[in-house]
């Protein structure tokens, strides 16, 4: 899904669209702790848990580094539109492979040899 804003309406949007596959599954999420992931106004399916990291962890978050790879993609790049902006993410994502994305996400540097 891609939507217009990263607030609570926005996710709570997320959080209905996604319960609703497989709706017999009980699907968990691991989140940081932005504000919306947590508003108190927030409705959450039935069938979806969050479960927050702590805070200030970002090697419990392997997205950080995925995100990291894409900026590093983006940066010094100009795009006039949206939607452009959207494609440009749509390649980047694309472009993954099983391989490159457990490497990418990896962080070896906490396992004991």
């Amino acid at each position: 899904m891609e939507l217009p804003y990263c607030n609570t309406d926005c996710f709570e949007l997320f959080l209905g669209e996604f319960s609703l596959i497989n709706p017999q599954e009980l699907k968990v999420i691991v989140l940081d702790n932005g504000a919306f992931h947590k508003a108190k106004r927030l409705k959450i399916p039935n069938n979806i848990i969050l479960i927050f990291l702590p805070p200030f962890s970002p090697k419990l978050n392997p997205a950080e580094k995925m995100w990291a790879k894409f900026k590093r993609a983006f940066t010094n790049k100009l795009y006039k539109s949206l939607k452009e902006v959207s494609a440009f993410i749509q390649l980047q994502t694309e472009r993954l492979n099983k391989e490159e994305t457990k490497n990418t996400c990896a962080f070896h540097d906490i396992f004991l040899n």
